[in-house]
């Protein structure tokens, strides 16, 4: 057996891994790097012979773990593919969304590889996908030689870990995992008992979490900030990625105003595609879905605004003193609402708040500005003149990633032969792989170099 990462490279993007068992080949993930544009942004899928693979996890629905999974489909028509109910639905959704930007890129930027795949192509792989519930094996290949189950990952809304049982061994694979409880929903459920392999994400491996942290300190800093800018006449911006992120966030401002903390008639508008997605998480509701808050349904139970209609769309939303803005993408891209919002009067303004409840890659304009000190200049669009930064800033730890030291711990408790420390950049995984020699020094910590074979056996 054997283990190969398909990255572009040992860090954070184009999430996809090949597990070859000798009697079936698996691959886990296939995403799509953020950073790159056209099939550079795309896995080492040329590396596989043509339908060569049984069967593809993915494990969720963000674009670096699923947004190339139709390109590998052209060359392994007859894997099958393997998601929860809640990933898939959400998981194309998003991939539609992404011909969309990338067909805009094709215009603007003469990217020719765009789109990579297309709407049709996309309707008709959804007819092929299967979907397994949480915590029941099934099997993977058609002789039943390896045997997966899906565990709740705690990261966003359908997020899976999975167990491989094959040839005497069990392999674990984490995805993106989060064993906290959020405002939205509960903290991973992951199985605790040993395994021979553990493939584990390593995002956080380069930052420690302060001592004195707690989820709901940080709730209510985040609260005080929203009704201080309330109190001065002042406007909201949260930017937020459409999936996830909103849902988290709109929860909070409705417990916020259900316990008088924000006056209840506050307005809040949500824009983007973020009101396609809450259609999705509100539909999982009601016992589908782990959920901290099970009845609450985010579009039924609050009172939203958004953006007026027009011919062709929607009229940019304008800021209005003592609003609450929720708006995509959550690093305030070029061509996104939170981005034509900010140039739209906001950040000039120094009675408004930004506040941040998410990464914000320091390329991208939300990454500008949380470098930037008030009174800078930001360019946020190329095309548009640099816009004054005025307004109050603040950055608050929502991450839907589990802490370092929560994985470690996990490590620790199932003990592996192995672990592939993946999904992390440098610095992070090697954090990991310096704690392993000391506290597990009979565990093999490996962060794989993409395109090598590592044996199992």
């Amino acid at each position: 057996m054997l283990f190969r990462s398909l990255c572009r490279q040992a860090e954070i993007g184009s999430n996809s891994y090949l597990l070859d068992t000798g009697d079936a080949r698996i691959i886990l993930d296939a995403g799509m790097h953020p950073k790159h544009e056209g099939m550079d942004s795309v896995p080492r899928f040329d590396e596989l012979e043509e339908d060569s693979i049984d069967a593809a996890i993915i494990t969720h629905s963000h674009l670096d773990h699923i947004g190339s999974m139709p390109v590998m489909l052209r060359d392994q028509p007859e894997a099958k593919v393997f998601f929860s109910p809640a990933a898939k639905e959400i998981g194309f959704a998003l991939l539609h969304n992404s011909v969309n930007v990338m067909q805009s890129k094709r215009t603007e930027l003469g990217i020719t590889d765009y789109p990579l795949f297309s709407h049709r192509e996309l309707d008709d792989i959804e007819r092929t996908i299967e979907t397994r519930a949480l915590e029941r094996p099934f099997d993977l290949d058609p002789e039943g030689t390896i045997r997966a189950t899906f565990h709740d990952a705690g990261h966003v809304l359908g997020s899976v870990g999975v167990t491989l049982e094959t040839k005497g061994q069990k392999i674990f694979y984490t995805g993106d995992v989060n064993f906290e409880d959020s405002t939205l929903i509960k903290g991973a459920a992951f199985p605790e008992d040993h395994v021979d392999t553990l493939i584990i994400e390593t995002t956080r491996g380069d930052s420690e979490r302060p001592a004195e942290y707690t989820r709901e300190a940080e709730e209510q800093r985040f609260a005080d900030h929203i009704v201080k800018t309330l109190e001065r006449r002042g406007s909201v911006l949260i930017p937020v990625f459409a999936m996830g992120k909103t849902q988290e966030v709109l929860t909070m401002i409705h417990r916020f105003k259900e316990r008088g903390i924000i006056n209840p008639k506050t307005p809040v508008y949500i824009g983007g595609l973020s009101t396609k997605m809450t259609v999705i998480y509100d539909k999982f509701s009601h016992g589908q879905t782990r959920r901290s808050d099970d009845e609450f349904r985010i579009l039924k139970d609050m009172d939203l605004q958004a953006g007026t209609k027009r011919r062709g769309g929607r009229a940019p939303i304008i800021p209005q003193a003592g609003s609450i803005y929720c708006l995509s993408s959550g690093m305030m891209s070029e061509n996104t609402v939170s981005n034509g919002f900010a140039r739209a009067g906001f950040l000039e303004n120094s009675k408004n708040s930004l506040l941040f409840v998410g990464y914000a890659d320091p390329d991208s304009p939300a990454g500008h500005i949380r470098a930037a000190k008030q009174g800078d200049k930001i360019v946020l669009d190329k095309r548009q003149p640099p816009v004054p930064f005025n307004a109050q800033m603040e950055v608050f730890d929502f991450s839907g990633h589990a802490t370092r030291d929560t994985l470690l711990d996990y490590i620790l408790k199932v003990n592996p032969r192995r672990v592939f420390l993946v999904h992390g950049d440098p610095k992070a995984s090697q954090w990991f792989a310096e704690q392993l020699k000391e506290k597990l020094p009979g565990t093999e910590a490996i962060i794989p170099e993409p395109g090598i074979d590592y044996p199992l056996d």
